[in-house]
């Protein structure tokens, strides 16, 4: 059994935003070969973060101790589950971190500390998470002999190890501390002299063994997320999966054009560290890579990639290019280049000139593989002069077409306690307000807009109730977006009536009198609720009766009035109920008219119960509770239901059940583009913007001029970035228009402007060879990629550090020219694909 590694009770811990500053900032550092990091389970993990992140202390996602039992195979032997995945089931912090989480949370008893060792290897450092351990049991007659050299051998054999592959041998001497063994002509027992074990006693020694003997197609390799870096993950696999910058690496050409000089580069430590990433991933000895020295280098000289928030695949890939580029470039000192206007010479002269000025400062395998050449016509609107420029390009960021229409779904909470919410399906403007999501439900309801009310629900709670003058375009197509219908219509801050947030909440069984307090724990459940009270009737005793009525298709039809009609009336015990047995009384007349505004229910009894709820004046999170009296721009009212009356006379069931409208059985139609429109929109003339205005030198002042791109040439890898994240004054949304294309041949002699092409330079027709897949909307999403083995031309999907075989009706954009003896072939252009993202 192994020793427990709690100490007994924790430390009072800091405040929860130093918490997270502490552990955030020691979780940077980066791997030293000999240091130790600790497993932590992911969802202890996740639930730390999310009690940190809430600021308050006493929050229910209060994580507890720190407990590993999804670790393990079983709480006997404490033997690691296999191929766990690192930020999937486990994160590693170092050992400063562990420590303080430790001393502030405590561990789970008997549990012990997972420590791990960072190894040093030929191209990186990595945390040992699966050693091997060996239990050697020596005889004295064998002490001088047997050597550490040669219990090594004898375990590679055992295990199959290929001569090919990296080993090493660690002595644990305690269960927190491994020491290498780096002499390996020693004695086993003299290695083991200095922990101060004694000769000629037969003793255990426990040796740790490193192989990584996995042996698969090279390039075929997931790397693993470190925290939402799938971002970085998806741009790696593309770019690893581009022959020529791949080939570059791996026969080591990149060592003879590092540029440590560079003042526009990174002392060739991006590319360094992009080489050892590229040399693992094609090594075919390992099944997922831990990219964490490489993530370090990016956020040591990009700060926006500090940390790990999440990030935009086409923005990671535009800095490492370019960092790439910087860090081989052949110019080792740049000279400065006054760049000419057309002025009506030849665009053939004009464009050889300026590719010569770029490659006077720009020169490296970046440029040979990724850089084509614009070019910009800009006419002033004014005296019509024209401005011809070549510009080079490293990717081409394409527009999508743009809807002006939008559709949203919302569910509609009649007036009629009757009446079932029902779900609606409507087009509103992209560019709308709120009022108009209201406009088009009433033509479907008949409702004036004025009577209605929107709100965001989110987890049985208001997250925003909406302003009619707001933007749609604060709303996400995953929001449950509820519309209630009021009594009347234009309910002003100081009308006759006022406009209330109703919540409902179950007490617990139990008084919690561990805060100083001795008040029920509740917690929220069903659908809140918005209405419109007269301000006259905002007694307690008249919002229960309204309350009643709105409650009364939720309410179980029998037994619904055994209780006290009364508002006033405070839950009572068991033996008050029972004392109160046979005690009769006149039934109020506000439980009469309750008796017949729900139909089918069981006449009172005359005799006095307990109400079927009480009410409760809350924050908007319906947690901290007010006071009754208190004045709030908006009121949100708590109805608390007792769990036994909940249970009782509470239809939860009947209460979560909706209607569809004949709207939703309208599928929606997914705008869908050929890839060759956005090349047209991306050519198409426009004018400029106000924020970025073109100086005339003519006029001698900014002109908002009209400006034409077109391509001119064409790389030998092309990079296509659907531009599907827009951003206006008034929106931002991700659109999710589907854009077909060819997987092979596809053809750009249409957009060429330069028609002759010499052959040594990169034919107009591309195939594909890799994508940057975007998953989920402007929030949050998920990175994946695509790509295409440049040895054995299997197509895979990399998800972070899973890989598996893909077909080639998945696949979108990331285009290689064809070899030239390719171009004359045709190809099918049958198969269509869904593109959710480009690179970005």
């Amino acid at each position: 059994m192994a020793a427990n590694s709690s100490t007994g009770s924790a430390t009072e811990p800091p405040g929860l935003e130093t918490q997270w500053r502490e552990i955030d900032n020691l979780n940077q550092q980066q791997l030293r070969a000999g240091d130790s990091w600790y497993l932590l389970d992911k969802r202890w993990y996740d639930q730390w973060k999310e009690y940190v992140h809430t600021g308050d202390q006493n929050s229910s996602s209060y994580p507890g101790k720190i407990d590993n039992t999804e670790l393990y195979e079983d709480l006997d032997s404490y033997h690691l589950k296999e191929r766990l995945t690192e930020n999937e089931d486990f994160v590693l912090v170092p050992a400063e971190a562990w420590h303080k989480l430790l001393s502030w949370y405590d561990m789970m008893d008997d549990q012990p500390p997972l420590e791990r060792k960072v190894v040093d290897l030929p191209s990186t450092v990595k945390v040992e998470v699966y050693p091997v351990e060996i239990y050697l049991c020596l005889s004295s007659n064998l002490e001088s002999t047997v050597s550490a050299h040669a219990i090594h051998q004898k375990i590679r054999q055992h295990f199959n190890v290929s001569e090919t592959a990296e080993s090493r041998l660690w002595m644990r001497n305690t269960d927190t501390s491994s020491e290498r063994l780096r002499n390996l002509n020693m004695t086993v027992l003299d290695t083991c002299l200095s922990s101060g074990m004694v000769k000629y006693t037969p003793t255990i020694y426990t040796l740790v063994i490193y192989s990584d003997s996995y042996q698969g197609p090279p390039g075929v390799c997931g790397l693993t997320n470190l925290g939402n870096t799938c971002f970085m993950n998806s741009a790696l696999q593309c770019l690893s999966n581009t022959p020529p910058l791949t080939e570059y690496f791996l026969k080591n050409s990149y060592l003879e054009e590092l540029n440590f000089t560079n003042p526009l580069g990174m002392k060739g430590e991006i590319a360094e560290a992009y080489a050892d990433v590229i040399k693992q991933m094609w090594s075919g000895r390992h099944y997922s890579v831990v990219p964490r020295v490489f993530k370090t280098k990016v956020g040591h000289f990009a700060s926006q990639f500090l940390g790990y928030q999440q990030h935009d695949s086409q923005e990671l890939l535009s800095f490492l290019l370019d960092g790439l580029h910087e860090d081989l470039n052949r110019v080792k000192k740049k000279e400065y280049i006054e760049l000419r206007d057309a002025d009506g010479r030849p665009d053939q002269e004009v464009a050889e000139e300026a590719w010569r000025n770029h490659l006077r400062r720009n020169d490296s395998v970046i440029v040979d593989t990724f850089h084509g050449l614009f070019k910009s016509t800009l006419v002033c609107p004014q005296c019509n002069k024209v401005s011809v420029t070549f510009d080079p390009f490293c990717y081409l960021s394409v527009p999508l077409p743009v809807s002006k229409e939008r559709v949203m779904e919302v569910f509609y909470v009649s007036l009629d306690p009757t009446a079932k919410p029902t779900q609606y399906r409507l087009i509103v403007p992209k560019a709308g307000r709120v009022i108009d999501l209201c406009t088009a439900l009433s033509q479907a309801t008949g409702i004036h807009p004025s009577q209605m009310a929107v709100a965001d629900v989110f987890n049985h709670h208001f997250y925003r109730i909406y302003q009619t003058d707001e933007f749609l375009s604060c709303i996400l197509d995953r929001d449950d977006i509820f519309v209630y219908q009021l009594s009347s219509g234009c309910v002003d801050q100081d009308g006759e009536e006022v406009v209330m947030a109703i919540y409902m909440r179950e007490r617990s069984h139990y008084r919690d009198y561990g805060s100083g307090g001795n008040s029920y724990g509740t917690s929220l459940f069903g659908h809140p609720l918005l209405i419109s009270v007269p301000r006259a009737q905002c007694t307690r005793e008249d919002l229960y009766q309204l309350l009643l009525k709105r409650l009364a298709t939720d309410t179980n039809s029998q037994d619904a009035t055994d209780g006290d009609q009364s508002a006033g009336a405070e839950p009572s015990g068991k033996e008050e109920e029972d004392e109160d047995e046979d005690e009769e009384e006149e039934e109020p007349a506000s439980c009469a008219q309750a008796n017949k505004r729900l139909p089918g229910r069981r006449r009172y009894t005359e005799r006095r119960k307990k109400a079927l709820f009480t009410m409760q004046a809350v924050n908007s999170n319906g947690t901290t509770e007010r006071g009754m009296g208190e004045t709030d721009a908006q009121p949100y009212i708590a109805i608390d239901w007792d769990p036994d009356m909940k249970k009782k006379y509470y239809n939860e069931n009947e209460a979560e059940k909706y209607i569809k409208d004949q709207s939703m059985d309208v599928p929606h139609q997914q705008t869908t583009v050929q890839l060759q429109e956005c090349l047209e929109l991306f050519t198409t003339v426009e004018t400029l913007e106000e924020e970025n205005p073109w100086y005339c030198p003519t006029c001698k002042k900014h002109q908002l001029a009209t400006k034409k791109l077109d391509l001119w040439s064409l790389p030998e890898v092309l990079i296509i970035h659907l531009k599907r994240f827009s951003y206006t004054k008034y929106s931002r949304e991700k659109l999710d228009t589907i854009v077909e294309f060819p997987l092979r041949d596809l053809d750009f002699s249409g957009f060429l402007l330069k028609k002759t092409v010499n052959s040594t330079e990169p034919p107009c027709r591309y195939d594909l060879i890799a994508v940057s897949n975007h998953y989920g909307g402007l929030r949050d999403g998920h990175y994946t990629s695509y790509a295409r083995n440049k040895d054995n031309g299997q197509w895979y999907y990399f998800d972070d550090s899973k890989v598996t075989y893909a077909r080639e009706e998945q696949i979108v954009l990331f285009y290689s020219t064809q070899t030239l003896g390719g171009c004359s072939q045709i190809f099918s252009l049958d198969l269509k694909s869904r593109c959710n993202l480009g690179v970005g």
